[in-house]
């Protein structure tokens, strides 16, 4: 049950259950497949087992004939249907290379689960059926896999290309500076690391349904989408209908994790074959179908270089890595790299500074923005490269780490890739957390296995990670050549009745937005949290918002809501001031109510301000009726949320089993909202970062063919492996909104997977191990054990 705070009583930083929750938990969410529309025809998408082949014939005769089937089309059949391909919103240079992506494959296929024909039919289970009866005849061509073999383009994904590269895109303020720091550098490290591909794994799988209106030509688009307002301006421009006649419906969604973020092929087959045919089309993925249509995560080779001094303090870093587009860009897939780009010298003071990142075409599914979308992938670089630096310089991680923190003096901090940090204080919080974790105690107990022989090995595992977040101002996106902008959007109404309703334009799937975006009214107006009702995801509810990604969603979104609730504060002061016949200054403001000051008994509580801004009887001249605001917010700056992430794991030489006995966290995003929801996301961000470390990876054979697209294959973790996690806090407010907060969505995945691969291999450095590929299973650390023993 919701928790309710009293009135008068502050309800930001308390521990408050979600009230979406009940709902979810009681199955009384609906999902897309839940929506029960009479006369809905359904889809079923037939693709490619092919990685790389010419279409030479598709025989739909069969499955025409096929009982209950409506249609059967192919890309030939649909093309009128198109204003335009499929959107990339993310132009990363100017020159770079975005080949034409159409919901269907017209000539050639460029990776197993390429859409090839669709069939229409009255069941989900009769357009499964009459699918199995296509025939496709393709004449295959080498399948391009490797990154590094892409990156020299022997075989080509797209032909008329002429090349495998999308884009070069770098990132070097002072090339010769940094050239002097290597070459007079003591210690040089050079390492080289895979980020290998995810696939996400949300709980419910993508859905679509798309209804036309009877008359007037609207459309009604339920998908489960992180973007309901993205997907309404790109299917509108994709499909040459007007914005105007388009409304986008998030509903349950079931979780997102970037995977939703995009404007898929099967939202604009929907709404095209229902303009088509004039009735609802719904489409629901399998799981093993959304392994190869929904976009994967991650897929780097990473190579990073760091130079220091004969104390091992940094001098330079120089990054370069080769980032695996898939087969086709997808909404924002070339910008993922840069989004970690500005971040390969993590918390570390540094002059010196250079990226360059190459985005290459392969025969594989799509990638785009997962769970930290490049912040992740920067972390584990730097995180993982400190160790190989402790290493060579011969002292402990902690203390090559002391050496080199950004210290609180030299906030707000300007980088050396150019960005201004907001706050923070890194020595405090690495000191908590090696403290709480009793980091000196574990060294000794490290040092009595080794010199006794055990061969249950320990290992301690750092991860200093700072992201940023909050993606904005929209200034700073359009320098990077990013499409939309970074504002978001906010209406507080406070209503006759004196109840008050919220509209969000972001749209959460998870994240407890309906609960914190209450509690920030509540704060503000001294309302109780059950008369305040959150709306979103609807675009005709929510007409203006940027959505949900990027852990933007509270500092953007939730700064808005509580600017629209100033402003409805400051206009229901001017009405209730006008009322009392006082000044606004007489005014005082608590639990509800207006008082005049030392006039005992002189009231008026916001509920009677409401209802006279409703009748509008006796307003102040000029002022307009009803009690509302709305606000679009663009911050100044980004948000850098930071903190300490500590692995402790026992590896056993004889078998390469890795068991994690102890996880301890200490995160600092600045003020809190609701510490439980911040608690809720640090714990699944940190699963989610243990998951590539140690279980996951999307494997393809040379010939471009997925074998592991269902759970049965895929290795998810659950609560059985995973221990209990030490989740502690420091906090330094920003300074760039009014709330103080930064994001904390993101974190545990950006930090984790170094702190466990780093643990990993802390255990078994006496043994001469340096790196593991990821994820490391119990054959891969037990041949790593061998290999190193052997040579």
């Amino acid at each position: 049950m919701t928790q309710v705070a009293e009135q008068g009583t502050s309800v930001i930083g308390k521990k408050v259950l979600r009230r979406e929750d009940p709902a979810l938990l009681a199955g009384e969410s609906k999902f897309v497949a839940d929506l029960d529309v009479p006369g809905a025809l359904n889809i079923f998408v037939l693709r490619s087992t092919a990685a790389n082949a010419r279409i030479k014939a598709i025989d739909t005769t069969a499955a025409k004939e096929s009982k209950g089937v409506v249609a059967v089309y192919v890309a030939a059949d649909l093309e009128s249907e198109w204003a335009g391909p499929m959107p990339c919103a993310w132009p990363v240079t100017a020159d770079m290379k975005n080949p034409p992506h159409y919901p269907l494959a017209k000539d050639t296929v460029r990776y197993v689960g390429d859409a090839v024909a669709v069939v229409v039919a009255e069941g989900a289970e009769e357009a499964a059926d009459a699918a199995a009866l296509i025939e496709v005849t393709y004449e295959e061509l080498p399948a391009v896999v490797d990154l590094e073999e892409a990156a020299k383009d022997t075989h080509l994904v797209h032909e008329s290309l002429g090349t495998n590269t999308s884009y070069v895109w770098e990132l070097n303020p002072n090339p010769e500076a940094l050239e002097r720091a290597f070459s007079s550098a003591k210690y040089v490290v050079s390492e080289r690391y895979i980020q290998q591909r995810l696939i996400p794994a949300a709980m419910e799988p993508r859905g679509v349904l798309a209804i036309p209106s009877p008359i007037g030509g609207d459309y009604t688009l339920y998908s489960a989408t992180q973007v309901p307002h993205i997907l309404k301006v790109m299917a509108a421009l994709t499909l040459g209908i007007a914005e105007t006649k388009l409304r986008v419906i998030a509903p349950s969604v079931g979780g997102g994790f970037g995977s939703k973020l995009n404007v898929y092929a099967e939202e604009l087959l929907c709404l095209a074959l229902s303009r088509r045919h004039r009735r609802p089309v719904r489409w629901v993925e399998e799981r093993s179908e959304g392994g190869q249509a929904t976009i994967h995560g991650r897929g780097q080779v990473q190579n990073i270089e760091l130079a220091a001094d004969e104390n091992g303090k940094l001098l330079g870093v120089r990054v370069s890595l080769i980032a695996d587009m898939g087969a086709y860009l997808q909404l924002v897939t070339p910008g993922v790299p840069l989004l970690g780009a500005f971040l390969y010298h993590g918390v570390y003071h540094v002059e010196n500074y250079g990226f360059k990142a190459v985005g290459v075409f392969t025969n594989k599914t799509p990638t785009d923005a997962y769970r930290g979308a490049g912040r992740p992938e920067a972390t584990y670089a730097i995180e993982r490269a400190m160790d190989a630096l402790a290493r060579k310089v011969g002292v402990d991680p902690a203390e090559i780490r002391r050496r080199n923190l950004i210290q609180p003096e030299q906030f707000p901090y300007n980088s050396p890739a150019g960005l201004v940090f907001d706050s923070g204080d890194y020595p405090a919080n690495f000191k908590v957390a090696l403290d709480r974790l009793g980091y000196s105690k574990l060294r000794e107990e490290q040092a009595q296995r080794r010199a006794s022989g055990s061969r249950r090995h320990l290992g301690i595992g750092i991860s200093f990670f700072v992201e940023m977040c909050g993606l904005a101002p929209s200034r700073v996106l359009a320098s990077l050549n990013y499409s939309a902008g970074g504002w978001e959007s906010a209406t507080v109404r406070v209503l006759p009745t004196s109840k008050v309703q919220v509209v969000t334009g972001t749209a959460p799937h998870g994240q407890g937005h309906e609960t914190s975006w209450a509690m920030i009214v509540a704060d503000k107006l001294g309302v109780p949290l059950e008369d305040i009702e959150v709306l979103h995801s609807d675009t005709a509810i929510a007409p203006h918002g940027m959505d949900t990604y990027g852990s933007r969603s509270l500092s953007v979104g939730g700064t808005a809501v509580h600017l629209a609730t100033e402003r409805v504060l400051d206009k229901a002061r001017k009405l209730a001031a006008h009322q009392l016949e006082v000044s606004e200054e007489d005014l005082e403001y608590s639990s509800g109510v207006f008082s005049v000051k030392g006039v005992p008994g002189k009231v008026m509580p916001l509920a009677g301000v409401a209802f006279e801004a409703f009748t509008a009887h006796n307003l102040p001249d000029g002022m307009e009726p009803n009690l509302e605001a709305s606000v679009s917010w663009d911050p100044p700056n980004f948000t850098f949320p930071y903190g300490t992430h500590l692995a402790v794991v026992e590896v056993d030489e004889e078998t390469g089993k890795v068991e994690l006995l102890r996880y301890l966290s200490i995160d600092d995003c600045g003020n809190q909202i609701n510490p439980l929801i911040v608690e809720g996301q640090i714990h699944g961000g940190i699963v989610q970062g243990i998951a590539q470390a140690l279980y996951e990876e999307a494997v393809y054979d040379r010939d471009g063919n997925l074998l592991n697209p269902s759970l049965a294959d895929y290795l998810v973790p659950s609560a059985a492996e995973m221990p209990s996690f030490e989740l502690g806090q420091t906090v330094t407010p920003s300074p760039t909104n009014p709330l103080g907060v930064k994001g904390i969505g993101e974190a545990g995945t950006i930090a984790s997977t170094p702190a466990i691969m780093n643990a990993i291999v802390d255990a078994l450095s006496h043994l001469g191990v340096t790196n593991i590929e990821m994820p490391a299973s119990p054959e891969r650390v037990w041949r790593a054990i061998q290999d190193a023993v052997a040579s």
